[in-house]
């Protein structure tokens, strides 16, 4: 199901489960103006259509111990599909690698990394990231403080652009 053909109500329960997915279904279907069975039908159509990833705890890394976060720009060696794929397969298997994306232009990737401490990090950076398979240069930036962490979609964009082109 492509997002054009989203209506406002598969809309609603996707912004609704995306502030609170911990809501019970009578309470989403309360929510968005329908009775229950249709809107467990509709949250269970968009998890299938993949519009729903899963759902998740937000948990605050510092609170558990993870004093560090990092990002780590990654060059390498060659831009083949090979050498790109692997090493995004690495970032996956990599615990203190939280993110990974590719990026257009001098830069290959940028991962979002977490540690305890800055030594558990610096470990991290010269025994396993610098060391990986086609990695030719990193360049880290401590982070100091974050102003903005919302993994959430803009809804309200979404609507006014809909509303626009309606």
């Amino acid at each position: 199901m492509p997002a054009s053909r989203l209506d406002a109500i598969d809309r609603q329960i996707l912004a609704e489960l995306q502030a609170d997915g911990r809501m019970t279904n009578v309470e989403l279907a309360r929510r968005v103006g329908i009775s229950a069975p249709p809107c467990l039908r509709r949250v269970r159509t968009l998890e299938e259509a993949g519009f729903i990833r899963g759902y998740h705890a937000d948990i605050d890394p510092r609170a558990l111990g993870f004093e560090v976060q990092v990002f780590a720009m990654v060059g390498l060696d060659n831009q083949s599909e090979a050498a790109l794929s692997g090493f995004e397969a690495r970032c996956r298997e990599w615990p203190l690698v939280r993110e990974c994306h590719m990026l257009n232009g001098e830069i290959d990737f940028i991962l979002k990394c977490v540690a305890p401490d800055l030594s558990t990090f610096q470990s991290f950076l010269t025994e396993q990231l610098t060391a990986a398979e086609h990695v030719a240069s990193v360049k880290t930036s401590l982070v100091i403080r974050g102003a903005k962490d919302d993994p959430s979609v803009p809804f309200e964009v979404l609507e006014e652009r809909l509303s626009r082109s309606a």
